[in-house]
């Protein structure tokens, strides 16, 4: 038996933060990049993560580390969700060496300052 059925790329939405595209963006860029792909569905939720998980049923959540500094904050919260979550394991995915100085900061910034920000995000999102 497949250890999952799907995989659910979901966006967090947050009220507070001042996102660069809109929800609606987002959600065609990611549905561009796997498209295709039948077994990954594209979503997005308000409110906490681990509410989200047991909503649609979800046993486990995937998060990506650049260093040591995304470790220790990511442990703290896959802790917190995994009380929250009702036992929702996170398993943490290593990024390779020639990404690990990526982060959307970063790529904010080129954005922000009419930057080349093609090596740093998928072919499909066409930012201009």
């Amino acid at each position: 038996m497949p250890l999952f059925d799907k995989i659910i790329v979901a966006v967090g939405v947050n009220s507070q933060k001042q996102n660069l595209f809109t929800l609606e963006q987002r959600l065609e860029w990611l549905k561009a990049v796997f498209a295709g792909d039948t077994k990954v569905e594209i979503d997005f939720f308000e409110g906490l993560t681990a509410h989200y998980c047991n909503k649609i049923g979800a046993n486990y959540l995937l998060r990506g580390l650049r260093n040591a500094s995304d470790f220790d904050y990511e442990k703290t919260i896959s802790q917190l969700n995994h009380i929250v979550g009702h036992e929702l394991e996170t398993v943490f995915l290593i990024s390779l060496p020639e990404f690990s100085h990526i982060s959307s900061t970063i790529v904010r910034e080129l954005i922000k300052g009419n930057g080349n920000v093609k090596p740093f995000v998928p072919k499909q999102v066409n930012i201009k």
